[in-house]
């Protein structure tokens, strides 16, 4: 990553936050990206243990006692920021990389809660020439689209917990639309 990239993006979302005309929807979606962000730059796994348990970072977010309809909402929320919040080559770029504004402007994603107990992101329109590399007549997820589920994977993690004795909130997964599983 470039000098300053994610300082920047730090910089901006701390801006956005404290500006009096920003939403409070708006408001609440940054600050749940700066405590992602921040919480990445010091925790790569993006868990925090605690004794034998361990918390997704937005876990405090949506509190204990959250349905899965409210956390789907969130991560929603996630996904439209993280896709609109700045274009590439802007001077307000605010990262060199981010899979998830990267992904080629076909792409869109819906969240769903199947059944029970499980949230699905699902990457719809993936562009064949983008998203799959052929080797013998085989398909395989492409690496730019398993960055992109990498990415969407670590959004679904960071409202989760997990643990001997609560097991896990929700699991989690990310999937095309032609249902193959990439994550």
């Amino acid at each position: 990553m470039a000098a300053g990239g994610s300082g920047s993006r730090i910089a901006h979302l701390r801006a956005l936050i404290d500006h009096p005309a920003t939403g409070a929807e708006e408001r609440a979606t940054a600050e749940r990206m700066l405590l992602r962000l921040l919480r990445k730059a010091g925790d790569a796994a993006g868990l925090r243990p605690v004794g034998d348990r361990t918390f997704g970072r937005q876990y405090d977010k949506v509190g204990r006692h959250a349905d899965l309809p409210e956390i789907v909402a969130m991560i929603r929320a996630d996904l439209a920021f993280a896709r609109t919040f700045s274009a590439p080559g802007l001077p307000t770029e605010l990262e060199v990389s981010s899979p998830v504004r990267a992904a080629p402007a076909a792409i869109s994603y819906s969240v769903d809660q199947p059944s029970y107990g499980r949230i699905v992101i699902t990457i719809e329109g993936v562009p064949a020439e983008w998203g799959w590399v052929y080797d013998g007549g085989i398909a395989a997820a492409s690496p730019a689209l398993q960055a992109l589920a990498e990415e969407l994977a670590e959004i679904i993690d960071a409202y989760n917990h997990d643990g001997s004795d609560t097991g896990k909130r929700f699991f989690g997964g990310v999937r095309t639309a032609d249902t193959t599983l990439v994550w």
